[in-house]
């Protein structure tokens, strides 16, 4: 089949799971239309699959308003680039993957050049800039999300939105389908503790965690701990706050890259609020959603933040289904008392599991990737 546009595209991802993201999609065009090329910004999984990439993940990912204030002038010189190359090669579509604090600007400048925009994982404007929606309608022409509920905020405003599935759906199925891991339980699985992977999350989520897991601990030294962490970067930081706190749980144990079979495994698990809980929810772990920021960012935060509940997984179901303990809440002995009923075969834990398949559900049936390319393809043809 020919097709009547330009098949070099741009893409631009700013993050690993971007970038992950991204390249599935990419497979999934190539697989359609094997023509297709697409140069951009990204990192080592989109130049596997044939991205001409002239800026990397790991320059781009910078968090925290104070840090992108130290990178400002790169971050424009970037932009600069990215600008002038998308006006002098006239792709026939930017695809934008997440990373809304640079791609939302940028989908201003490629509409204003002409160019088609796709934008690929919307930012959370339902939960707070709400004033961003119709912008974001003017600017985009196809907008494709990873959740359900997403779609309904952008209600008469004339943009074209439509709903792929979560990729952490396919993530999951593939898990579940190997054998489960050996893992350092000792005779059966305890609580899995998840405290994020930036290390001002870590910092300021884990010593709650890990006076929780000590209560518990005492009151039952045979229950078992593991902290699952995604990389060898985020165990060093948990092994130097966990010997700086001393006096925890007595059996426990640091799993590095393996946190989805941890999650399998475990009874039930104390969870940083964000994307670990959704990841949470597909491996059916009942959860605690524990989160705690710098005070002020938590003042501006209840401001600006426009949404009854913090957790993914709550946001999703549209109703608090995992407790969510956050700031002064999230001490040790509340963050105990509430896991403490996940642990046995109680009916909170039963109906709890029964709530998590649920949500499962809502996340979609599986091929987010393949999903999302039809979809990209659609929207040109």
């Amino acid at each position: 089949m020919t097709t009547k546009y330009n098949t070099t595209f741009m893409i631009i991802a700013g993050e690993i799971s971007g970038d992950m993201h991204a390249a599935n999609i990419i497979k999934a065009i190539k697989k359609e239309r094997p023509n297709t090329t697409f140069f951009g910004i990204g990192g080592p999984a989109m130049r596997a699959v044939g991205v001409e990439t002239f800026y990397d993940i790991k320059d781009m990912a910078v968090m925290g308003i104070v840090e992108v204030l130290k990178h400002i002038k790169f971050f424009k010189k970037v932009f600069t680039e990215m600008e002038t190359l998308a006006e002098t090669r006239r792709p026939g579509a930017i695809i934008l993957i997440d990373y809304p604090g640079f791609n939302l600007r940028f989908a201003a400048k490629a509409h204003a050049m002409g160019i088609k925009v796709i934008y690929y994982i919307c930012p959370q404007v339902w939960a707070w800039h709400r004033e961003r929606i119709p912008k974001m309608a003017t600017i985009i022409d196809k907008l494709i999300t990873i959740f359900p509920f997403e779609a309904k905020h952008f209600d008469g405003t004339g943009l074209d939105v439509s709903f792929a599935g979560h990729p952490l759906v396919d993530e999951a199925a593939k898990l579940l389908a190997t054998p489960q891991a050996e893992l350092p339980w000792g005779k059966k699985p305890g609580i899995a503790l998840l405290p994020g992977s930036r290390r001002t999350e870590i910092e300021r989520i884990l010593p709650s965690m890990w006076k929780a897991a000590k209560l518990l601990s005492d009151k039952n030294p045979k229950l078992e701990f593991i902290i699952a962490t995604p990389s060898e970067q985020q165990t060093k930081i948990i092994k130097e706050t966990t010997k700086r706190l001393g006096n925890g749980p007595t059996k426990y144990h640091i799993v590095t890259g393996n946190t989805r079979q941890v999650l399998r495994q475990a009874r039930a698990a104390m969870v940083a609020s964000g994307t670990a809980t959704i990841e949470t929810t597909l491996m059916s772990c009942p959860m605690v959603i524990i989160y705690k920021v710098a005070p002020l960012t938590y003042i501006m935060g209840k401001m600006l933040i426009k949404i009854k509940h913090i957790g993914m997984v709550n946001i999703v179901a549209d109703k608090l289904i995992c407790p969510e303990l956050i700031q002064q809440q999230a001490i040790p002995t509340a963050i105990a008392n509430a896991i403490t009923p996940l642990i046995n075969n109680t009916t909170q834990r039963q109906q709890m599991i029964k709530e998590l398949h649920l949500v499962t559900k809502k996340l979609g049936t599986g091929n987010a990737a393949e999903t999302a390319a039809k979809q990209i393809l659609n929207a040109l043809e």
